[in-house]
């Protein structure tokens, strides 16, 4: 018998974030592999029986090498398993997913994916921040500050000419320097910015500042990975479109088994 590896978003925390469909695969999963920052209450959705392996990485420590993640999914479908590899936000985005979908594709396994909400767009509407506004921002430019091993760091004068939203993902242990070296390329020093930590979930921070005045001001904080660092006009809004969201459990929202009747 055949198994399947399915790719799947979790969305930006907050477990009431998760898709249908996404729900509907992990509990039906034989084997869940899931990264750090999958919420305790989705994994409690995944049946009894089923094999749940945590490949989650650290800044600057991973204790599970990507191609040994690779193997795990490859391994457990060719012994006919549902695998449901399940991953923060939405797998494309930094998320390794691509590399993991090739690693499949070699092997001739069968995957799927499954998209899930980003956090860089729905982590910072949890802030009350759009990251586009007709008034101020008709693009927006996602980047990471973690890059893979042996490549060159990034350019950040580059991305001081864009304009726009600039969204940073894994890009909290360079803060200081990503922006010094914006400012450096052209961007102005009083260009609103703000950091979100642990976006949308129950423990969500928010530190605004200008882009000069950032990095001490989370210092000052104290708040420190998993954060969002956000570049422009948009980052001035969430004093006024902030909310407190409700993060109740799935079966509180909706009754979802009704669904898959």
């Amino acid at each position: 018998m055949n198994g399947k590896v399915w790719l799947v978003g979790a969305g930006p925390g907050d477990p009431t974030l998760l898709t249908v469909k996404a729900l509907h695969l992990i509990r039906s999963a034989d084997v869940l592999v899931f990264d750090r920052l999958v919420s305790a209450e989705i994994l409690r959705e995944a049946p009894s029986g089923c094999e749940k392996i945590n490949v989650g990485k650290l800044p600057n420590f991973h204790p599970i090498p990507q191609h040994e993640i690779n193997q795990t999914l490859v391994h457990y479908a060719q012994q006919g398993k549902r695998v449901i590899r399940l991953k923060g936000g939405d797998p494309y985005v930094f998320g390794r997913g691509g590399e993991e979908a090739e690693a499949l594709v070699e092997n001739g396994v069968e995957f799927e994916v499954v998209p899930g909400i980003s956090s860089a767009i729905g982590g910072l509407a949890y802030a009350g921040i759009p990251v586009t506004h007709r008034d101020c921002a008709s693009a927006f430019h996602v980047v990471t500050g973690h890059l893979k091993q042996g490549k060159e760091p990034q350019d950040w004068s580059l991305y001081a000419k864009l304009d726009g939203t600039l969204v940073i993902l894994m890009g909290m242990s360079q803060l200081d320097s990503i922006c010094e070296q914006l400012i450096a390329g052209g961007k102005s020093a009083n260009t609103p910015a703000a950091v979100v930590h642990c976006a949308s979930r129950d423990n969500q921070q928010v530190v605004c500042a200008n882009l000069s005045e950032l990095p001490s001001k989370v210092a000052q904080a104290k708040v420190g990975a998993p954060a969002l660092i956000v570049i422009g006009d948009v980052a001035a809004k969430h004093s006024l479109l902030s909310f407190n969201a409700s993060l109740r459990h799935i079966e509180e929202l909706y009754n979802l088994e009704r669904l898959f009747a």
